[in-house]
């Protein structure tokens, strides 16, 4: 008995499953991003070679530099994932671009929780970084500028206080230090004078050797770690905002490519299908 023809097919031979609205809008986004990331790389590459060989080297673990190029080109490469497997429609790139930004998701949602729950810990941490800071400050000059910026920011010196500074070898009290800056702090620890036109330099000399209360009436004496943490509690609305912009693009990223993915898939088995069916019209 022969086989009755099966119904025709539901989609024309034009039809496809694939939205140009979500490809391109993904396309657009990763583009986007890449842009960001060579941007990234390319202000990290060249603060590193303007920088002197040996004093780049010898404060590698908290160079700004060094941070900017590894995440711009984890950036760079995770969006050229999404940028070609998106306009390419190839399930393989916008799979790994979606593993990877899930994964990236994760972590950050981890260190998050985990720095709320470990907060002594965390605090250990932080102090740990200030303080390898303190002792290269001399050794890097954007490390320099982040440090003098935050004290100034901050209104605080050193990390716990402002006789942290002695960690430095150029600010070091020790009776063999020949440094002119012996004993002293840097000048963005002093207290801001008014109507001042030229910023003196050399306006925390020698106050590691005052005490508290006579070092308080020209620099700032308490630490930044605890003005950092008491910084944290006062805008923690304005942090979770800023959590929360940087969690939506990765969403939004996450759910352009799943969707993309599955029209994919779906096109794929129209396209088997109406092959079937124009080699097999029975079929």
């Amino acid at each position: 008995m022969a086989r009755r023809p099966a119904a025709p097919a539901a989609y024309g031979e034009e039809f496809s499953f694939v939205s140009p609205l979500v490809k391109y809008l993904l396309f657009f986004f990763n583009m986007l991003f890449w842009v960001i990331s060579m941007v990234m790389v390319a202000v990290g590459v060249y603060a590193r070679l303007m920088k002197h060989a040996e004093a780049a080297l010898a404060c590698l673990a908290v160079d700004p530099a060094i941070l900017l190029i590894v995440v711009g080109v984890l950036m760079f490469l995770l969006t050229f994932c999404g940028c070609i497997g998106s306009l390419r429609e190839n399930i393989c790139l916008l799979q790994t671009f979606s593993l990877c930004l899930t994964v990236v998701f994760l972590l950050q949602l981890a260190a998050g929780i985990l720095g709320f729950v470990f907060s002594d810990q965390a605090r250990g941490k932080v102090s740990e970084i200030i303080n390898n800071a303190i002792v290269h400050y001399r050794d890097d000059l954007d490390l320099q500028n982040l440090i003098d910026f935050g004290q100034q920011k901050f209104s605080c010196c050193g990390g716990i206080s402002y006789k942290d500074w002695s960690q430095n070898m150029y600010f070091s009290c020790s009776e063999d230090n020949p440094s002119r800056e012996r004993c002293s702090v840097p000048y963005s620890c002093c207290l801001p004078t008014p109507n001042q036109a030229v910023i003196n330099t050399m306006c925390g000399q020698s106050m590691q050797a005052l005490n508290y209360l006579e070092a308080s009436k020209v620099i700032y004496t308490n630490g930044c770690i605890d003005k950092l943490v008491n910084w944290i509690h006062s805008n923690l609305f304005l942090l979770g905002g800023v959590a929360l912009g940087l969690a939506i693009p990765q969403l939004v990223g996450i759910l352009l490519s799943q969707i993309l993915v599955s029209q994919i898939k779906d096109q794929i088995k129209l396209q088997l299908y109406n092959q079937q069916h124009r080699a097999d019209p029975w079929y």
